[in-house]
Formats: C-alpha cells, sequence, structure tokens
C-alpha cells in the first residue's frame, strides 16, 4: 500500500547536527572576528532593512592608492565598527602603505572584547586601483 502522508524532507526546529556528541557554536571571539570581517565586505545599502550598514572594502577597489583613499577607509571601518558592533572596545584602525606594493594597503584593527577584557587584533590587505 502507499504511503499517503507527506513527510517534510526537513524536521523543525533546524538545530545543527552534534558534532562528536556536542553542537558546535562558535566562541565570542570567532563570533566577533566573523562579524568584523561581515562588517567590512557589505557594501552599505545592501541589506535592505540596515542601508548604512558596511564600510563597503570593494567600493574602493578602483580608487589610487592617495592619503584621501586610506583615510576614507579608516573613517568607515571605524565609524561602522563603533555604531554596529557593540561588543567590543576599538582601540585604533590604521591603514598603512605595503612596502613594494604600491597598489595595496595594510588595515590593521586592534580592539577589546568587553566581556573578558582581551586585546585582539585583525588584519587584512586591501587591493587598490
Amino acid at each position: 500500500m502507499p504511503r499517503t502522508e507527506f513527510r517534510d524532507p526537513i524536521s523543525w526546529p533546524l538545530l545543527p547536527y552534534p558534532k562528536g556528541g556536542q553542537l558546535a557554536y562558535p566562541n565570542l571571539e570567532k563570533s566577533v572576528r566573523d562579524s568584523i570581517r561581515i562588517l567590512l565586505t557589505t557594501r552599505p545599502g545592501e541589506q535592505l532593512m540596515r542601508p548604512q550598514f558596511g564600510a563597503g572594502l570593494e567600493t574602493f577597489l578602483d580608487e589610487g592608492n592617495t592619503v584621501a583613499v586610506r583615510r576614507q577607509i579608516q573613517t568607515a571601518i571605524l565609524e561602522n565598527l563603533q555604531k554596529y558592533e557593540t561588543r567590543i572596545a576599538l582601540d585604533r584602525v590604521d591603514v598603512d602603505n605595503v612596502i613594494n606594493a604600491p597598489s595595496e594597503v595594510r588595515v590593521q584593527i586592534c580592539y577589546r572584547l568587553l566581556r573578558t577584557n582581551s586585546v585582539q587584533q585583525l588584519g587584512l590587505t586591501v587591493q587598490l586601483g
């Protein structure tokens, strides 16, 4: 006799599968780091309900490596981190030239986690013009 009841291929609630007998949730450091990465790569206006969200580092890809552009990058990062990442205290954001690579800038973000007061930093290189 054929089965007549519909069986949903997804079970509810949607929970992660355990790995090694435990559910894997990110720790605070990884969660904040992922949030910063998302904030840096999201273009302003990309999120529907938060049009100001995002530093949009991709928008600087066609710009030249000038002091003004480096200052714009630093300002965009500072404003977005202070506004949208409330779990950290921002110590500094440095945007500097890369030696022997005139089209690259090095971004260094130093911050402290407010819950644990542990110092963290995140560095990345951005390719410009």
